[in-house]
C-alpha cells in the first residue's frame, strides 16, 4: 500500500518518472490507485478550505 501512495503523491506533484507509471500500471490494482487517489484528493480539499476558514476569521 505504501507504494500506491508514493506513486499517487508524485503524480499529484507531477514528479513521478515514466518508469515508475509504467511499472503502476503492468503491476498495480487500478481500484487501489483510484481510491488512495479520491482519499488524497479528498483530503487536499479540506485541508485548503481549513486554512482558508481559519485565515478569514
Amino acid at each position: 500500500m505504501w507504494g500506491v501512495i508514493k506513486s499517487v503523491l508524485a503524480a499529484f506533484f507531477g514528479v513521478q518518472k515514466e518508469q515508475q507509471r509504467r511499472e503502476d500500471f503492468k503491476q498495480g490494482r487500478p481500484m487501489a490507485f483510484i481510491v488512495v487517489g479520491l482519499v488524497m484528493g479528498l483530503i487536499f480539499v479540506v485541508g485548503v478550505a481549513a486554512l482558508a476558514i481559519s485565515v478569514a476569521r
